[in-house]
């Protein structure tokens, strides 16, 4: 059957039975003679047909045993509605010729909705090709994309020329990853003071680099992650340390990772502390030891350590400045009456249980938490404590938790970089307790 494509829009297919032998033309001429004036001058069949709006109506008709059967199939080219009605009319067709016949519209098939069908599994085959012939291409444009970001923003900085983002000599703060991909990766996300150490014979640039900026160590979490981080440790000045989940690399993390990962970065003695690692907390102890005793200029616990840059005059004495402050501020501090134990006492047992206490006016215990979860089950501690003793570090996230839930006091082992200080709470470490 030959369809005009550019006038059908739906086809009707009609059964015919008669109880005579009828043939094609006595078919056709009974749709247009009893359907003639039934529906006005707007749906005459034979109108519609000369105006191109209805195709040539086809008729497939058998005969035997003295009957006819048959399908009819209309063309249509006018909208759902007017074909429908076009359809009904057909069912009022009684006679074909000199015999009685029953019309049943079987269907009217939408024959775009076909073509579209058609057009899907089609376009299926050829995406399947394309996929199969292409699978290289898609590899090789892959590389393309990733050497041209490595070529266009990955710079080479310092003596090694060790793989950079655009923005490390820059910035205030870096961070410091493991490899080139992991920079690549970073890259990615708008990460951009990036260095890497490339392997874990760190060098003297990354030692010198950390000297002069806030330091973040972003490593993998497997053993080649501690192994650098140790070493970091030994050679570096870092501040803060960053790691994914345990197995995780940071050059398969994605943008909700690496996120995560930075937005829970430890102090770096805060970090050891809950991950007892106590003989590189020790070591590091007595490198800040070293360095106070040289006048805080960032003396040197090991003596092959290349010297650390001398601080400019401001710095050095904003830097003295705000030491004498808080060695004042402690001294002035009024002596109160707190118990069998003084505060310093329960910092040491709270250090050593790696827990957060808090207490209430008259130092009675009201609650504890571990140092790992104190941040996320603050809520959980009934609402009588008025102070707080973390055996870690007073970081940044824990000021301003405390501060938010009417905390004015908070005592710790040792303060991390605090950014923003609420002027009506105090905070003592122990390190300022001894002076």
């Amino acid at each position: 059957m030959n369809i005009d494509p550019n006038i059908t829009k739906y086809l009707i297919k009609v059964k015919i039975s008669t109880d005579g032998i009828v043939e094609k033309p006595d078919v056709v001429g009974a749709i247009f003679g009893q359907t003639e004036g039934l529906l006005g001058d707007e749906l005459d069949l034979r109108d519609l047909q000369k105006s191109g709006k209805i195709g040539r109506i086809e008729v497939d008709i058998d005969s035997k045993n003295g009957k006819s059967e048959g399908t009819v199939y209309i063309p249509s080219g006018v909208d759902q509605v007017e074909t429908s009605i076009l359809a009904a009319s057909l069912e009022t067709i009684d006679r074909i010729g000199p015999c009685k016949a029953r019309v049943d519209v079987l269907e009217v098939e939408d024959v775009r909705a076909a073509k579209r069908e058609r057009v899907i599994d089609r376009a299926k085959e050829i995406l399947e090709k394309m996929l199969v012939n292409n699978k290289s291409l898609g590899e090789d444009l892959v590389q393309t994309v990733r050497s041209k970001v490595e070529n266009s923003e990955i710079t080479s900085y310092g003596e090694d020329k060790l793989p950079a983002g655009p923005n490390l000599a820059s910035s205030e703060s870096i961070i410091i990853v493991e490899g080139r991909n992991d920079i690549l990766n970073l890259l990615k996300y708008g990460i951009k003071n990036t260095i890497a150490v490339e392997g874990t014979n760190v060098s003297k640039t990354i030692s010198e680099l950390t000297k002069q900026k806030t330091a973040t160590a972003f490593l993998d979490g497997d053993r080649g992650g501690d192994l650098i981080l140790k070493e970091l440790l030994q050679v570096a000045d870092l501040d803060f340390v960053a790691r994914p989940s345990a197995g995780f690399e940071v050059e398969e993390l994605t943008y909700k990772q690496v996120v995560k990962a930075l937005r829970d970065k430890m102090p770096v003695d805060q970090y050891l502390i809950t991950h007892g690692m106590q003989g590189e907390l020790k070591t590091l102890n007595s490198k800040a030891e070293t360095a106070t005793a040289k006048g805080g200029n960032g003396g040197q616990a090991e003596e092959n350590r290349a010297p650390r840059p001398a601080p400019s005059q401001r710095q050095e004495g904003k830097f003295q400045e705000k030491i004498a402050e808080r060695r004042q501020e402690a001294k002035q501090e009024p002596k109160k009456e707190e118990g069998p134990k003084g505060p310093m006492k329960f910092l040491e047992e709270a250090a050593q249980n790696k827990e957060v206490r808090f207490y209430d006016e008259g130092w009675n215990l009201v609650g504890k938490l571990t140092l790992n979860e104190v941040i996320d089950k603050f809520d959980t501690v009934e609402k009588k404590y008025k102070r707080i003793v973390t055996g870690g570090i007073v970081s940044q996230r824990l000021l301003d938790t405390a501060y938010t839930n009417g905390i004015k006091e908070l005592y710790g082992v040792k303060q991390g970089h605090i950014n923003k200080r609420p002027g009506d709470m105090k905070i003592i470490t122990k390190e300022f307790s001894k002076n």
